[in-house]
Order: C-alpha cells, then structure tokens, then sequence
C-alpha cells in the first residue's frame, strides 16, 4: 500500500481527454466494467458527472454517476489497487454527492454486489440504506443490492440564545 501526500493529488471533472486514462483504471479496478463506446458517452453527455483523483497526471481513482431528474444514480467507482483503503474512493464519492446536490439532485442511489463487502461499508459508513435487490442482477448471477441517500441538507439545530 502506498501512502499519499493529500497535497500532491488533484480531483477533476473527467472529460474526453481522459479517456485512455479511464479505459486502463476500468480494466484494472472494474474488471473492464465498460466498452470504450461507453466511457466516451460516460466522459461526454451533460446528465452524467465523472470525477477522478489524479496524482502526477496518472488517474488513481475515478467515480461516475447520472443525474436523472433529482436523483444522482450512482454507475462507477473504481481505485486503482496499488491505491486502495487510502480514502480516494470516499473523498471521490463525496465530491460526487456534493456535485449532485448542487445541480439538483436531492437523492442518490446505486446498485453493489451483495458480496462486495468493502463497498458496502463504504457507502454504509456515507449514509446509504439498502432499500431492495435485484437477484441475478451481474453476469455471474451475484446479487445486487439496491442503497438509497437522501441529498438534502438537514436543518440544523436552534441554538438557544
């Protein structure tokens, strides 16, 4: 595992110019999740917001997700694995939430295998609840749960004076 110097790393919206960048993250971190057709529409169409972290140019995580109405559904996150359990995936998920609530969004939500463990308590530990599953749902017959986070900001509380 490689330690990070939190200063030397830069997070930036992805676009068409990163493609290549994003092609070898999905091979290695999301065992080729999508085609290159779909990262260019991923990278281009304005309903879909890409965030990576990048260090010295090379792109160590990536997180992508689809504004859809009011909800910001969440499609992709991937760490490149020299760079896991470091926070990239969480900060970048969090960018991702602040991103969507800022354009509307008052909700999100994603799909992860019931068996990916880390994940889970990734997106558990940010406030998501499993609302449902769909059996059957990856190309191995995994299941996939179904995690809901409400966006809205929450009053705070009155002081008393």
């Amino acid at each position: 595992m490689l330690k990070h110097d939190i200063q030397a790393m830069e997070v930036i919206h992805l676009g068409p110019e990163q493609i290549n960048a994003c092609m070898e993250l999905n091979q290695l971190a999301l065992n080729g999740l999508w085609s290159k057709q779909q990262w260019n529409k991923e990278l281009i169409d304005s309903r879909s917001l890409c965030m990576g972290v990048l260090k010295s140019s090379a792109l160590l995580a990536l997180a992508c997700g689809w504004l859809v109405v009011d909800e910001l559904h969440l499609t992709a996150i991937g760490v490149h694995p020299q760079h896991r359990r470091q926070g990239l995936a969480r900060l970048l998920l969090s960018k991702l939430l602040e991103q969507g609530q800022l354009t509307g969004a008052v909700h999100a939500t994603l799909e992860v295998a019931r068996n990916n463990s880390a994940a889970r308590g990734l997106y558990e530990s940010c406030g998501f609840k499993t609302a449902g599953c769909r059996h059957h749902y990856y190309s191995n017959g995994q299941d996939a749960l179904i995690q809901w986070r409400s966006l809205e900001k929450k009053a705070e509380p009155r002081q008393k004076i």
